[in-house]
């Protein structure tokens, strides 16, 4: 530092008072980083000598001023840059250009910038942008939600895996709970401010467990999978290695790809199949039943490591005890995916898989009518039984070790935070489910789907299996000469919904020429076995109009499709279903459709 160009007065424009300085002696050689003692030197301890005091100002007398002309804007006044020099070096002080706060202060200094009227601000800005309404907010976004609602109350629904949810569940979903990060458990989170998600889940996981008659001390329950896909993956990740083996029933056969499963040509279209080893067991082509003696001796060869049961398109009851057998017979854990026959299995209106397995999946919004979400059940506790005598997994344990692997699989090793918002909604649904309307509802639902059967048989129709024991039925087209993918569009376009499906032809054959349809969704709105048979009249009808515009315009898909919309016999059509269906309430439509 140069002192010969102090002057006499110190500031640094903090109210300090003059600092002295001492000069510094001669410098001697520097010390060695390592250095351990610090030699000084003894003569400068004994230095007679005493310096005055220097007072040090850091700013030079002669301070330039240079006025930097801006554009006047609305009438304000010129601003101006300040140059100087601090310590030799040339500096700039920039005039603040038009920050509102303090140009507010600026003008009343004595107002604080955290008083009532600046705060009164900042409270309305928030109120404008948090308590806009969504038609304001996003007129784009609104019209097309509105859209879809008056969709879904003039149509006739019948795609077996949707459903509709209640107004409690609707608000639970849209509540301040997702606001919330919750990664881990009940009682171990990453986040503090956990207490009420905390009692949320712990609710749900009991009302789960109430739902399904389970005891707490036998089984544990995951509330937290975004969706039964996910549920399922993380049982594989859970308590497999990367390429260890699984079995579950073939897609084309009414399975879920999630199951595993790879195309003819060997594509694996399932991440299931990318990461694991899968191989399917099939129905009878010739019955549509599965084959249980086949299926026992692909696992008997096969030896998976989890043997899976439960499908997404297969109309008939399980034999959860005879897959149990073969499971035991191989040394699998024998898992099932009840996503669609989840209703039926909380109200004892089909086979329990829960008297014979050790995990048990499913989805919350079928028919448990929750939200979109999945869930996982594991047994806990001393094993009820010991592995076969074949069984070529070596297990000696005679308790469960699926609770940590499970927990440990959803989070933190496939997901983040949970849905807070789910799990409320679907601790809601899980209370309903334990209640006898809820039961009513659900054999209600059996014979909807019975009715539609019988009306679709006696119209000379061709069924898989012939009919149906739960909640959804296969239609066989190819009778017709349809296929799945060109009927559903006409339904479509006559308000019609369902889905197309593979089904397994006489010769073994895979055929697109079905369709998939059930009846959760509109015996939520309220119809019986009489409206069914009315549904039925609509989708033999649906299926004449097909007929004649495949005739009409050949093998030509973009013909067909173009002319769809101009068709008088799919008009008429499409203004009966929407009469029909306007007689029914649509749940949580809190603004009736005219």
């Amino acid at each position: 530092m140069d002192l010969s160009r102090s002057q006499s007065n110190f500031s640094l424009g903090f109210g300090c008072s003059h600092a002295s300085m001492t000069p510094t002696p001669t410098p001697r050689a520097p010390i060695a980083d390592d250095s351990i003692n610090l030699q000084v030197d003894p003569s400068f301890r004994s230095l007679p000598t005493t310096f005055s005091p220097i007072p040090l100002q850091l700013l030079e007398q002669k301070a330039e001023k240079v006025t930097v002309e801006e554009p006047k804007k609305d009438g304000g006044e010129q601003k101006e840059d300040e140059h100087f020099r601090i310590l030799g070096h040339h500096m700039c002080l920039k005039r603040q250009r038009d920050c509102p706060l303090l140009l507010a202060q600026a003008k009343h200094p004595k107002r604080s910038l955290i008083g009532d009227s600046d705060l009164e601000s900042r409270r309305a800005a928030v109120r404008a942008w948090g308590d806009q309404p969504l038609h304001l907010a996003d007129p784009d976004i609104h019209e097309l939600i509105e859209k879809e609602k008056q969709r879904q109350v003039k149509g006739i629904e019948l795609i077996a895996s949707e459903n509709f949810v209640c107004r409690a569940v609707m608000e639970a979903l849209g509540s301040h709970l997702t606001n919330k990060y919750s990664e881990g458990m009940p009682g171990a989170r990453y986040y503090i401010g956990n207490q009420y998600i905390d009692q949320i889940e712990n609710l749900c996981i009991e009302r789960a467990l109430t739902a399904f008659g389970l005891e707490s001390d036998k089984w544990g329950v995951n509330v937290q999978p975004y969706s039964c896909t996910s549920a399922n993956f993380a049982v594989y990740t859970g308590l497999l290695l990367p390429g260890e083996r699984i079995m579950g029933l073939d897609s084309p056969s009414g399975g879920h790809m999630s199951h595993g499963y790879c195309t003819p040509g060997g594509k694996k279209i399932s991440a299931t199949s990318i990461f694991f080893e899968s191989f399917p067991y099939k129905v009878n082509p010739q019955t549509g039943y599965i084959d249980y003696d086949k299926l026992e001796d692909k696992a008997l060869d096969y030896r998976p490591k989890i043997l899976i049961c439960g499908g997404s398109s297969y109309p008939r009851d399980w034999e959860f005890a005879r897959v149990r057998q073969i499971a035991d017979k191989c040394g699998a854990v024998l898992m099932c995916d009840m996503a669609h026959i989840s209703g039926l299995v909380a109200t004892k209106e089909c086979s329990n898989p829960f008297d014979h397995c050790d995990i048990v999946t499913s989805t919350t919004h079928k028919g448990l009518r929750g939200p979109r979400g999945g869930i996982i059940f594991y047994r806990k506790g001393p094993k009820i039984r010991k592995q076969g005598h074949h069984s070529s997994h070596s297990d000696t344990s005679t308790n469960y070790d699926l609770e940590e692997k499970i927990n440990f699989a959803v989070f933190p090793s496939l997901q983040g935070g949970p849905h807070n918002n789910h799990i409320a909604a679907l601790a809601i649904a899980l209370k309903q489910v334990a209640t006898p309307e809820y039961k009513a509802y659900i054999q209600q639902m059996k014979k909807n789907a019975q009715a539609l059967a019988a009306a679709l048989l006696r119209r000379k129709c061709r069924l898989v299996t012939g009919g149906t024991d739960n909640h959804l039925l296969l239609w066989d087209l190819t009778p017709m000469g349809l296929t799945g993918k060109v009927y559903e569009k006409v339904c479509e376009m006559c308000h019609i919904t369902l889905n197309k499906t593979a089904i397994f032809g006489d010769n073994g054959t895979i055929s697109p020429g079905g369709v998939r349809i059930g009846t959760p969704a509109m015996t939520t709105r309220g119809c019986i076995e009489s409206d069914f048979e009315t549904i039925a009249d609509f989708l033999i009808k649906a299926a004449q109009i097909t007929s004649a515009l495949q005739r009409e315009h050949g093998k030509s898909h973009k013909e067909f499709v173009k002319s769809l919309c101009t068709n008088k016999d799919i008009s008429e059509l499409r203004n009966r279903v929407e009469a029909f269906a306007l007689q029914y309430e649509m749940p949580a439509s809190f603004v009736r459709i005219e």
